[in-house]
């Protein structure tokens, strides 16, 4: 693969070879995911197919935005050096990946769709952010383009009535909370959580999911709520506020990494120490936790399903030295990653190729069809107890999660609260 700038800070990594004169309005062959003719759809040939990625490539949330691309183009590298991917209608095709930074703004990422009609993408995939997604979901629906495997928690990705062209892959916003509540539930001991939550979608799935596993558990109180909102700058006042209850456990739904790194410090400030629990994707152990001096308290807790390269147990395990080996070659991306979408975009890849494997037709509602049929998958990186498996509606391509505690270098995996 050759990378190349394009105009205007879109970064294309591209397989020249690539170039398809047909538009992706056409859509002959398609018809909404239920069958259709053999015709191939816009973006594939008999020897390349190409995926485009909308996804933050500067701005405050660089970084993960970043990763989501590299662990795609480490992937498919990879792949393609050893020849591309045989394809279930037997043709064998490279996969090229083009990238497009919508900074985390909506209105970018809908331009980037559009210009992912004009450049003949086969289907948008891996893009981080939920209101980035859904900028152009209803535009990916009516033009019937595949915009799957995405990074949002956002069930409305994954609910087939309402997104006929769409699939989440990391788990949704309540999968993450509950799984936390139910360790805290187990726990025996008596708690007092506080609850500090992004006033939108995303922090209302985490306390959702938090709430119903904690029903009913009498050791559980929530005895403090605040909110806030994705543009404030600063969360000191809610912390304050939240301090005063005498909660032992903050249960913080927090998106955005700069205001993350603040509370862990305001806190300490303010001699407040409880246990936290973070999302998996601001939950950076050298990105957020280490600026945010997270060693001060009893316990930094957050969910994963895939394996830490900086974490000493997985320092010699093959899927990390594969994954880092490939990343720095093919991915552009020499450092440790300091994101889990790093990691979770190079499972992006090998979803993809499972359904490539499995298309009968060079079409996208072939793709959704093969796409929506896969049981079990362990693909590399991931921890022992999750998979993926997009056969149920309503559901990501991934939903389990393994709670995990931070243990002052990276994170091992919680059995217990405490």
């Amino acid at each position: 693969m050759k990378m190349r700038k394009k105009p205007g800070g879109v970064l294309g990594i591209v397989a020249l070879t690539a170039a398809v004169a047909l538009s992706l309005s056409g859509c002959r062959g398609d018809s909404g995911g239920q069958g259709g003719g053999s015709a191939s759809s816009p973006g594939i040939t008999d020897s390349a197919i190409t995926l485009g990625i909308t996804t933050p490539l500067s701005g405050a949330t660089a970084g993960p935005g970043k990763c989501t691309v590299a662990g795609v183009s480490a992937y498919f590298g990879a792949v393609n050096a050893a020849g591309g991917v045989k394809f279930g209608d037997g043709k064998t095709r490279t996969v090229n990946i083009k990238s497009y930074d919508d900074a985390y703004d909506p209105q970018k990422s809908l331009a980037n769709f559009q210009q992912m009609v004009s450049d003949n993408v086969f289907a948008a995939t891996a893009g981080l952010g939920t209101p980035t997604n859904r900028a152009f979901r209803d535009a990916a629906i009516s033009q019937k383009v595949p915009q799957v495997l995405v990074m949002t928690g956002d069930p409305l990705f994954s609910d087939r009535k309402q997104s006929p062209w769409q699939l989440g892959f990391v788990p949704i916003y309540q999968n993450e909370g509950a799984a936390f509540g139910k360790l805290l539930a187990k726990s025996g001991g008596q708690h007092k959580v506080a609850i500090l939550s992004q006033n939108d979608d995303y922090g209302k799935g985490y306390v959702s999911g938090f709430k119903e596993a904690i029903q009913g558990a009498s050791n559980i109180s929530v005895v403090g709520e605040q909110t806030y909102e994705a543009t404030d700058t600063s969360v000191d006042a809610q912390l304050t506020q939240l301090a005063s209850s005498g909660a032992d456990v903050f249960f913080n739904a927090m998106s955005i990494t700069p205001l993350t790194i603040a509370a862990l410090q305001k806190a300490q400030q303010i001699g407040w120490k409880p246990s936290w629990f973070l999302p998996s994707n601001t939950s950076s152990p050298t990105a957020i936790l280490e600026p945010g001096g997270a060693s001060a308290y009893p316990g930094i807790y957050s969910v994963s399903f895939a394996k830490a390269p900086q974490s000493p147990a997985f320092a010699k395990d093959p899927d990390v030295v594969k994954f880092l080996d490939e990343l720095k070659q093919y991915g552009n991306y020499p450092d440790m990653p300091a994101f889990p979408h790093c990691m979770w975009s190079y499972m992006v890849g090998a979803t993809l190729e499972k359904a490539f494997q499995n298309m009968k037709e060079p079409t996208r509602d072939s793709f959704m069809t093969a796409l929506r049929d896969i049981k079990d998958l362990k693909a590399p990186l991931m921890l022992e107890g999750t998979s993926v498996n997009t056969t149920t509606d309503g559901q990501p391509a991934v939903s389990s999660v393994v709670v995990q505690k931070y243990n002052g270098k990276g994170y091992a995996t919680a059995e217990n609260f405490g």
